[in-house]
């Protein structure tokens, strides 16, 4: 939602602006990204994440050892298997809007990777 008042943006401290750095780096690898759209569908196991991202097992264990460390996804057991779900839902709200702005585009006005960067 855009904020409708008038005047000065909010003053964001620099630890905050840090830690939102953070998560959009986080966020900026093609694979972890690919990891939360597919969470965003439903918890997995490693296994099936695997599959569905194209990554080996190894791989994509490393992503969401990250993504769990960051506190953006986490795992439970079930059976001999972890289960791995999208510990915030707000993540899962950015990916998929960005998911529906980037389809919504046509090819030929989106903008290049690295472009205004």
């Amino acid at each position: 939602m855009a904020d409708t008042d008038a005047g000065e943006p909010p003053v964001l401290s620099p630890e905050l602006l840090q830690d939102m750095a953070g998560t959009f780096g986080l966020l900026a690898s093609t694979m972890r990204l690919h990891i939360v759209w597919v969470l965003a569908h439903g918890e997995c196991d490693v296994g099936t994440i695997a599959a569905q991202v194209g990554g080996t097992v190894p791989t994509v264990s490393h992503h969401l050892a990250k993504l769990k460390l960051a506190g953006l996804v986490r795992s439970r057991r079930e059976g001999r298997h972890q289960v791995y779900l999208v510990d915030d839902p707000h993540i899962v709200t950015i990916v998929r809007q960005m998911v529906h702005r980037m389809k919504d585009q046509t090819a030929g006005t989106r903008r290049r990777r690295g472009v205004g960067a």
